[in-house]
């Protein structure tokens, strides 16, 4: 039997969702094209973020497994939906993009319920991006400067990705916790 110890997979994952978050609203807030955003899209969001998740079922974390591909897949299908308008394959209109970001509302509905068990941090991220698709959709449904409150909202929610991330690794490196997660907000059954 091996005791070799295993890198947690979540740190990639939660670095991925981060940083594209991240470059999405710098976008979102009128600072940054969408060329950066559209790459790590594709390879920290999405690729990566995927094989995360894909470990994060080998270890039995069902939640980490469904978030990381579930939002890899996020940042793949987006950057095709934006590929397919770039070359006039398939234009999909605000109403379209908006439709998408429904469906993505009510996943991350599940989820957020789902992250009271595991701790604060990670339901305040989830509080975060809820609150960020729902002012996106808004933005999308006929008030674009929605869009741009959003870009503020989810940069929060971007950084309390990367505060989970660096928790993983300051706490493993320095044995101990140095960054707290805070306990959960809702107590499994014994």
């Amino acid at each position: 039997m091996s005791t070799q110890k295993i890198g947690n997979p979540a740190v990639v994952g939660l670095a991925g969702f981060g940083l594209t978050t991240l470059l999405l609203q710098i976008h979102n807030i009128g600072l940054l094209g969408i060329g950066p955003v559209l790459a790590m899209g594709l390879v920290f969001g999405g690729l990566a973020q995927m094989i995360a998740g894909f470990m994060e079922q080998k270890v039995g974390n069902n939640f980490g497994f469904s978030a990381f591909v579930a939002y890899g897949s996020f940042w793949i299908g987006l950057g095709i939906i934006w590929l397919l308008n770039h070359f006039n394959v398939y234009n999909a209109s605000h109403t379209d993009v908006g439709w998408f970001l429904v469906a993505w509302a009510l996943y991350t509905c599940i989820m957020l319920a789902a992250s009271f068990y595991v701790h604060k941090a990670m339901t305040i991220t989830f509080i975060l991006l809820e609150l960020g698709f729902i002012l996106l959709i808004i933005g999308h449904f006929g008030y674009p400067k929605m869009n741009v409150v959003a870009g503020y909202e989810l940069i929060l929610c971007a950084l309390s990705a990367w505060y989970m991330m660096a928790a993983i690794i300051i706490n493993d490196l320095a044995g101990k916790t140095v960054l707290p997660f805070g306990a959960a907000w809702a107590k499994k059954a014994n």
